[in-house]
């Protein structure tokens, strides 16, 4: 395994090393003020609009009550060769943390969901550029049997000189004065691929940020859209992951908007917090 298999930027999430992610190339510079394309027509208003109002009647009827989530009998979220909604269920995800891990997973197809979405976006997460972070997540997130393996294949890739100069952090995984490191997995979906009692597969669709936001930037923050495919063991009470491998897409067709500037992406980290995903 090498670090240019493993991650040209941060395509491996958790070190599968099975896709890559380009790194957007250009000169250095505030690469993110580039010029608004064209106003959308009114056409394009009135579905926005349509778009929003369906957002509110949908947060308004699941904020109602709290009632017990519909009945899937026959059709369980997430059940291989079954159809199953696509709709989040609202079973409780976890019972509580480890660091800001959640665990404590329901020990169900809807519990493995949940678990493989939440130990994706650890593992894509900045975090991971830093040794004691990283140990941290890795002993949360993978099964014993495996963790030592992966925690010193991970080790060997994010303390590559090379990888971290190539995407512009010092070589202790942090971003040098003045710029603001990104690395985020935002998961759309997720899916049972296998289920047994204590083993499940589980897809999860996400799209990634990860990028340096600064004056100067040579690798400005940039999407991708990957599908993670999950291997998971139920251990000592939880799922663990046992394995991790990684696809392109879905990758959707971007819209007209201007990218924000270096100074809105860094206050946007600062800002907005993440979430425990649920099933």
């Amino acid at each position: 395994m090498s670090p240019g298999d493993e991650h040209d930027s941060f395509g491996g999430v958790g070190g599968s090393g099975q896709t890559r992610t380009r790194l957007p190339e250009g000169n250095s510079g505030d690469v993110y003020g580039g010029a608004r394309r064209p106003v959308r027509s009114s056409r394009s208003l009135i579905t926005v609009v349509g778009v929003v109002v369906l957002l509110v009647a949908a947060i308004a009827f699941a904020n109602r009550g709290g009632g017990e989530p519909a009945d899937t009998t026959g059709a369980r979220a997430g059940t291989p060769g079954k159809t199953a909604p696509t709709s989040a269920t609202g079973v409780r995800p976890v019972t509580g943390k480890n660091g800001q891990i959640p665990t404590g997973y329901a020990h169900d197809d809807q519990g493995a969901q949940s678990a493989a979405t939440n130990y994706a976006v650890a593992l894509g997460s900045a975090e991971m550029f830093s040794s004691v972070t990283r140990s941290e997540i890795v002993q949360t997130v993978y099964a014993p049997a495996v963790a030592a393996a992966r925690q010193g294949d991970l080790d060997k890739v994010y303390a590559d000189k090379g990888f971290l100069a190539r995407i512009g952090l010092q070589e202790d995984g942090t971003a040098p004065q003045g710029m603001t490191f990104i690395s985020r997995t935002v998961p759309v979906g997720s899916k049972v691929d296998s289920y047994s009692d204590d083993r499940a597969t589980v897809s999860v669709w996400y799209s990634s940020l990860f990028g340096m936001a600064g004056e100067g930037s040579k690798n400005p923050v940039s999407e991708a859209w990957y599908t993670g495919s999950y291997e998971l063991q139920w251990v000592d009470g939880d799922w663990k992951v046992t394995g991790v491998d990684q696809k392109d897409g879905p990758v959707p067709v971007g819209r007209d908007q201007r990218a924000s500037t270096a100074e809105e992406m860094s206050d946007a980290v600062g800002q907005f917090g993440g979430f425990t995903y649920a099933r």
